[in-house]
């Protein structure tokens, strides 16, 4: 672990190589599992006033599962989540065949809304816990991603590397550019 401003950060995510592999893992990650996608307070929002413009986009089982629920919920662990619906499946999950896809990521693909998804989401496999001082930023190794980090072996292709988009998203462009000052420095 290392010291990167006010985040703690896992020495995973820049020595173990993950590339997300769809045609193996079917989009595992947004149907399994024991909670919904972590959610900050501000997405919580965002999803109250998305909702009716991403709404076409899901399937009717999600529907139900938001209007029972609501677009977000609070889950047994006191954190804000995404609905499930039947304890399984994000209630934003769509199927392109046995593909699971988020449907809010479709709008935003379709340039409907301007939020791509949940920054946890964005992230995965980096999960960001917030305490009151930092946040601890993990890389969190999952079974149903071993073909995740198969190709990103193949690849080449560390995991902050992967994800930099969203871990610009979540923290800026001066904090990445510290985390790639740290990889190199850890290379030598």
């Amino acid at each position: 672990m290392f010291q990167l401003g006010k985040t703690i950060v896992s020495e995973d995510i820049l020595g173990k190589d993950f590339v997300c592999n769809l045609s193996a893992c079917k989009g595992a990650c947004c149907v399994d599992g024991d909670a919904g996608a972590p959610l900050s307070v501000e997405e919580t929002k965002i999803l109250e006033e998305i909702y009716p413009i991403v709404k076409p986009f899901l399937r009717k089982q999600g529907i139900a599962a938001i209007e029972a629920q609501g677009t977000w919920v609070t889950g047994t662990d006191g954190d804000l989540e995404t609905p499930l619906i039947d304890n399984k499946d994000c209630a934003y999950v769509i199927f392109d065949g046995k593909t699971a896809l988020c449907g809010i990521e479709q709008a935003y693909n379709q340039g409907i809304i301007d939020w791509k998804k949940p920054v946890s989401c964005h992230l995965y496999p980096i999960r960001v816990k917030d305490f009151t001082e930092f946040a601890a930023v993990n890389y969190d190794k999952w079974d149903i991603c071993d073909a995740a980090c198969s190709l990103g072996q193949e690849l080449e292709v560390p995991v902050y590397k992967f994800v930099k988009e969203a871990l610009v998203r979540k923290f800026g462009e001066d904090w990445y550019a510290e985390l790639e000052k740290v990889a190199l420095d850890m290379k030598k």
